[in-house]
Parts: structure tokens; C-alpha cells; sequence
């Protein structure tokens, strides 16, 4: 889905008057980078595009295609034309709001590593930048790739040249292996120091965007990773980041310098070096943690370069289950999903490899395979063999046979053709043989030969199912989510992979596999990868959200302030939306949960914890300095929050502290319960406020449909709302009571 540059905003401007909430930390080419970035990225447009409005002029090319350089300079030139509604972006899911601030940093550390090599570091005010990716580099470099003068440790001079950030791996290794005596590992070393320079470097200054753009995280882990054979693929970023004339935009570089490899030292096989080299991995295998506390784990992977002829392939891998994602050939998205039509998918090479066992296997033992051919001269060898034994026995008997007479013996003339003749066919049957059993060892080399090809592939096909997986968890797919049968999930339009939350936390892995060009060969397709793993608290993506502390008076449930506010009117114009969508069911969850208690993030039900008498304190003044600390305060809470995906959800629960309440409801009914079902006044007390809040949310969006929509439109909303409302039941301990009974 495509947003017009010229975004709409009537119904904020019109509701609320709202003006755009502005990222002020941005400078002028920042924001001018953050719109192009977004308007390139199919993701990141049909998440937040709205949310970034541009009024001025749009410049294209002759073909019609939008020409972002231009219009960067005009936002550079005039900022006030672009305005982003940051008080709805911190919203979108935290994956989005990564890859935005991933982004943002690749551009920064693209013109930091760019002002450093043309020496304008000063005039453009990136000094403190590079000093500070400097720092990372020395820490991680060897002896041998810096300089020392005056007790200052500097990098060499020769080894800055790698700072170039359009250099593939192959250029750099080209580079050091012109560096003098440099041993292999000294040189791997070095291209390692980068990688991790630029992950730590990228990943700090991407947490520091994400939390400026609103995004809450405990924890944040930002790594980028490649895999291939280190050449620069054609077209790896052609079709995202050239111009209709094949140039670089340049708001977006070239970065294949910044998107680092694992390396091993090995040789290729059709390399002309006799040496071993630094060589890139086919594949990368990154390790992280759940969080547990009963957090989400979000997993964002938002790929570089995809291939059209070459399926991209990325699995997630946890306690011996995996979840492969395909590259779609048609969207460029990952997904379960790996139909892949006319190209080549890592299956393609597996099957490939499997066909070239079963020929080796054929070769081996088929119907005329090597053992047939063994056995057959081994079967003639000994045929032989038993020709030999007669032919010698015969000779042998005509040696010692003679005639007799008159006491003396005699050997004929005709014993002695024999014996020539027989003598002549052992020679002969000892060349055959010998013929016999060098074709007999020339099998068995054959044989042992092909074993060893067919071991080495064994080995390599155990090695891409030990990388692909074998179990392969099931999933259902509705509405855009592959919902996987151990509750994990796959977001597509977010490209947001998400284990449920646990109390414990577990190691897992996400591998980037890269596709060979042939199944036998070691030159590969490039993959690049950003992959940011980030925890998440329950209903964080919720559409809307309160959290209203300590807003009731002592023992009352009287809501006196108002729940939305301007800026949540973006929020409520899409809960209207699905509001009139008849397919998604309206879902109503209230309670009133009583006493509370603090678990990790949030106010649960304490269903143990005895009341209080009263607050602790020897007098008044110090009961009531108790009272609001945040021990008592943090419990006094009532949530509310709209949920919108396969389904409408309205949630929200009210909790109280533990001192006993003296609340009691005017409603015969409502009392009879307290007793019925041995619940406390407390309880009673939330239930209330629990009524309330939803009484108020009720009202509040009522008259803002009848703002935000035509009047036929409001009607449904408004209709479909109070109905569900009015037919909810509030949960009080073991009961439950019908929202319209608290009415006075």
C-alpha cells in the first residue's frame, strides 16, 4: 500500500486541532534522510507513511518516479515543509521503530567514515562521531594495525583506507594482503576489529534514535550480519537505492562496507593462491536470549539485497524447533511461506546435493555400479585362479609321467608338446590374472574415491539441514500472522518475529544462510541482514493505552478527568475504522480486581495479601506520607486499552491497595454479593471504578464519532459500541455483575 506524498489530516486538524508534534533532536538533513528512508521502505510506508506529511513540491523524474535527492534538498532547505507526527510513531511496533533508527546510523556512520577520509570532519561537525568509532576500532584491532608516537595510539594510516564505507570484503582483503609480512590471522583480526567497531558503533547509536523517536526498551540488541562470498553482487541494492540513470541516490549509500562478514581462514577451490586467506562465511549464526519475566521477545529482520533468481532464507532456532522465513520473489518480504516461483531456494541445492549422493550411492552399488564390477572380476579372479591350480596340476603330472621298459624310463616326445602347452596357458593365466587384479585395485580406488565424495557431501548435507532445520514448527496464517502452533508468531507487515512470554529465559539463534551459484561450487549470492531483538511488555502494541494512577478519591469511584486526550486522536480515528469493519468481533474485558499487587511492569491481582487496618505510621502525618508512596500509590491503577488485529478488544481492570476500604454500594443486589460470595469491599470498590472508567470511555466515544465520522458511519459505531458495552459483565472475584447494574 502506497501513501501520496501530500498526507491528509483533516480529521486531526479538524477534531482537535492538532498540530504535528515535532522531533526537534533531528536536524534538517536527519529529517530530510528519515523521509526518504521511509517513502523507499515498503515496510516502514505501510507502517508509520502516514505519519510523515510533506506539503512542498514534488520533483520527479521524466518516467514519473519521484526524485528523492531533490526533494531532500528542498526539506534541508525548508524543514517546515516536512512535519512528523512523533506522538504516533513512538506508537508503531518496536521492530519498525528499529529499523528506522538502524537506518538513521548506517547514514550517520556512512558520513562519518566519508567526512574521515576526505578530511572533513570539522566543517561538517562529526569530530566527536568518529573519535568515538575510533575508540571501538583501537580496542578491537591488533598490535600490528596501529601506531604509536608520543604514548598516543592512533590506527595506521594504511589500515584507515578500509574506512571506506563502499569497499566489499574482497576489497579489503585485496588491501591487506598488501600489507607487507601481515600473517592471516593478523589480517582476519582486522577485518573482525571492523565488524565489531561497526555493530557496537551502529547498535548504541541505533538504541539512542529509538528512544528519541519514543520507543521503550530494557533491553536492545542491534547487530548487522552478511554472508556470501565477499563480491560486490550486481544488483544487490539496485532497485531500492539507484536512480531511474543508474546513480546512487545519495541519501542512501552503497554501504555494503557496513553490513560486516564472519570470517575463517581457508582456501578456495578455484582460487590461484596456494596459501590459505581470510575468507567470508556462507552463513552467519547469531546468538541471543529470551527475557523472560514473562516478556515478549520481539525478533525485527529486515533484509538487504534481495535476489530475485535466489531465494533469501533466514531461520530462527529455538531448543531444537526452527522457523525458516523465505524472501517472497514478488514482495521482497520474509515469511513462513517458501514458495519461491522460477528461482533457486537453499532446497534447490539441497535437492541438488541429495541427487549427486544417489548418483555416487548408484555408482557405488546400483545394477553395473563398482560393487557389481568388484565382485564380477573378484568372481573371474578366482574362475582364474582355478584355471591356474589345473593347468599347474596337469603339468605337473605330465612332468612325472614316463613310459617303462626294460627297467628304464622314458619321456615321449608328444608328453613334451604337452608340457610346453600347458606351461605357455599358466603364463598366460597369471598375466590374465594379473590384468584381472590390477582392474581389481583400480575398482577399488574408484570406489574408495566416490565413498569419499559421497562422505564429504553427506557431511555437507547434514550441514545445510543442521542450518534449515528439520523440525520445522506448524503454523496457521490469517490476516497477514503466522500464528505457529507453540503460540510464537510472524508479523508480516512488520516483518516482526515474537516468542510469547516466559519466566525463564532460553537461548536461541538467528542464521542467515547464503545460496551458492552451484551446489558444488564456494561462490555465493550476498545477503545482508539487520536483526534487532528487543523485549515487550504485554499489549504494547495496543491501539490505545492508559494507565490512570492514583486518579480516584479515598473509598469513591467518581471519574472527574478525561481520558482521551489530542493526542490520541490518530489512535481513535483507526479503532473507528475497525469499528466498522462487521468482520472483526467486538471483544469487551472488564474487572474489577481488588487488591493489587506490582508483578515486573504491572498491577496483577494479589489474590493472597491480607488488608491493612490503615496505612503504617504512628500518627496522621506519617500515615499519610505512607499512603502516597509509591508502595501503595503504584497499586491505586486502572488500565485501559484497545487492542485492534483479527479482533476489537476493549480491556479494563481497576485495582486497589491493600488498606481496608470502607466503600459500600448503594445497590441492595450489589451488597447482597459482598456477602454471597465473600468478597471485600475492595474488590467492590474496583468494580466500580472499573464501571466507571468504561462509563466515561463510552461517553467520551460517543461524541467523538459524531466528530470524526458522517453521520450514517457514527450511527454504526455508536450502536455497535453502547450495545457491547451495556451487555458487558464486570468480573468481581468469583462473580460477576452486568455493566447496566451499576447504574444509580
Amino acid at each position: 500500500m502506497r501513501y501520496p506524498i501530500i498526507f491528509t489530516v483533516i480529521f486531526l486538524t479538524a477534531l482537535f486541532n492538532l498540530s504535528a508534534q515535532e522531533d526537534y533532536f533531528l536536524s534538517p538533513q536527519d529529517k530530510a534522510y528519515l523521509f526518504h528512508t521511509v517513502r523507499k521502505s515498503p515496510i516502514l510506508e505501510e507502517n508509520i507513511g502516514r505519519y510523515i506529511e510533506y506539503t512542498g513540491e514534488e520533483i520527479r523524474f521524466s518516467n514519473g518516479e519521484l526524485n528523492y535527492d531533490s526533494i531532500e534538498m528542498i526539506i534541508i532547505n525548508k524543514p517546515e515543509l516536512l512535519k512528523i507526527y512523533s506522538s504516533e510513531i513512538r506508537k508503531a511496533p518496536k521492530g519498525i521503530l528499529a529499523e528506522i533508527a538502524n537506518k538513521q546510523a548506517l547514514w550517520i556512520l556512512n558520513k562519518v567514515l566519508n567526512a574521515q577520509r576526505q578530511d572533513n570532519l570539522a566543517s561538517e561537525g562529526l569530530t566527536t562521531d568518529w573519535e568515538a568509532f575510533q575508540l571501538l576500532l583501537i580496542k578491537h584491532l591488533p598490535e600490528v594495525a596501529l601506531k604509536i608516537k608520543d604514548d598516543v595510539i592512533t590506527i595506521h594510516p594504511k589500515v584507515e583506507k578500509l574506512n571506506h564505507p563502499s569497499l566489499t570484503f574482497n576489497d579489503k582483503v585485496a588491501m591487506l594482503d598488501g600489507f607487507g609480512n601481515w600473517t592471516e590471522q593478523e589480517k582476519k583480526q582486522t577485518i573482525d576489529a571492523y565488524t565489531k567497531a561497526i555493530n557496537e558503533w551502529v547498535a548504541e547509536r541505533s538504541f539512542l534514535i529509538f528512544k528519541k523517536l519514543g520507543g521503550k526498551a530494557d533491553h536492545f540488541a542491534n547487530v548487522l550480519t552478511a554472508v556470501g562470498d565477499g563480491s560486490s553482487t550486481s544488483g544487490l541494492f539496485e532497485e531500492r537505492e539507484k536512480d531511474e540513470r543508474g546513480r546512487w541516490n545519495k541519501g542512501l549509500p552503497k554501504a555494503v562496507g557496513l553490513f560486516p562478514y564472519d570470517t575463517y581462514i581457508g582456501k578456495k577451490d578455484d582460487s590461484k593462491k596456494n596459501k590459505p586467506e581470510v575468507l567470508p562465511m556462507p552463513y552467519s549464526i547469531h546468538t541471543f536470549e529470551t527475557f523472560g519475566q514473562g516478556k515478549k521477545t520481539n525478533i525485527h529482520v529486515d533484509v538487504w539485497g534481495y535476489n530475485s533468481e535466489k531465494q533469501t532464507t533466514v531461520v530462527i532456532s529455538k531448543k531444537g524447533k526452527n522457523y525458516p522465513l523465505f524472501g517472497s520473489a514478488d514482495s521482497r518480504f520474509l515469511s513462513p511461506d517458501s514458495t519461491f516461483g522460477g528461482g533457486i531456494t537453499y532446497y534447490t541445492m539441497i535437492n541438488r546435493v541429495k541427487a549427486d549422493i544417489a548418483d555416487l550411492e548408484e555408482k557405488v552399488s546400483g545394477k553395473k555400479g563398482l560393487d557389481y564390477w568388484i565382485d564380477y572380476h573378484e568372481q573371474k579372479r578366482d574362475d582364474k585362479k582355478l584355471q591356474i591350480d589345473k593347468t599347474e596340476m596337469e603339468l605337473n603330472n605330465i612332468r612325472y609321467s614316463t613310459i617303462t621298459t626294460n627297467d628304464k624310463k622314458y619321456k615321449t616326445k608328444s608328453k613334451r608338446k604337452q608340457r610346453k602347452k600347458r606351461q605357455d596357458k599358466v603364463v598366460l593365466y597369471y598375466e590374465e590374472l594379473s590384468a584381472i587384479n590390477r582392474k581389481i585395485k583400480e575398482l577399488k580406488e574408484e570406489r574408495e574415491q566416490v565413498l569419499l565424495k559421497k562422505q564429504a557431501l553427506d557431511r555437507k548435507l547434514q550441514g545445510m539441514y543442521d542450518l534449515i532445520g528439520t523440525e520445522w514448527v506448524d503454523y496457521t496464517f490469517k490476516d497477514g500472522v503466522y500464528l505457529f502452533e507453540d503460540s510464537a508468531r510472524f508479523e508480516l507487515k512488520t516483518q516482526e518475529f515474537s516468542f510469547p512470554g516466559q519466566d525463564e529465559k532460553e537461548t536461541f539463534e538467528v542464521r542467515l544462510i547464503a545460496i551458492p551459484y552451484t551446489h558444488t561450487g564456494d561462490q555465493y549470492d550476498e545477503v545482508m541482514l539487520h536483526i534487532n531483538v528487543t523485549d515487550i511488555l504485554p499489549d504494547y502494541d495496543a491501539t490505545l493505552q492508559l494507565s490512570l494512577n492514583d486518579v480516584f478519591e479515598v473509598d469513591r469511584y467518581d471519574l472527574l478527568q478525561q481520558l482521551i486526550t489530542p493526542q490520541d486522536s490518530i489512535a481513535v480515528r483507526e479503532f473507528f475504522e475497525a469499528m466498522l469493519d462487521k468482520k472483526k468481533p467486538l471483544i469487551i474485558v472488564s474487572r474489577g480486581g481488588g487488591i493489587g499487587k506490582w508483578s515486573d511492569f504491572e498491577v496483577i491481582k494479589d489474590p493472597d495479601t491480607k488488608e491493612l487496618s490503615n496505612y503504617p505510621g504512628a500518627n496522621e502525618k506519617e500515615r499519610n506520607i505512607s499512603k502516597n508512596d509509591s508502595v501503595f500509590k503504584q497499586l491505586r491503577t486502572t488500565y485501559v486499552k484497545i487492542l485492534i488485529d483479527r479482533q476489537i478488544e476493549i480491556i479494563v481492570n481497576s485495582y486497589t491497595d491493600p488498606v481496608k476500604s470502607n466503600f459500600s454500594p448503594t445497590n441492595n443486589e450489589l451488597s447482597g454479593l459482598i456477602r454471597d460470595f465473600h468478597l471485600s469491599q475492595n474488590d467492590m470498590l474496583s468494580a466500580y471504578r472499573t464501571f466507571a472508567t468504561l462509563k466515561a470511555l463510552k461517553g467520551e466515544l460517543n461524541v467523538l464519532a459524531g466528530q470524526y465520522l458522517e453521520r450514517p458511519e457514527a450511527k454504526i459505531v455508536i450502536d455497535r459500541l453502547n450495545q457491547a458495552i451495556d451487555d458487558t459483565r464486570i468480573s468481581v472475584g468469583r462473580t460477576s455483575v452486568k455493566f447496566t447494574e451499576f447504574e444509580p
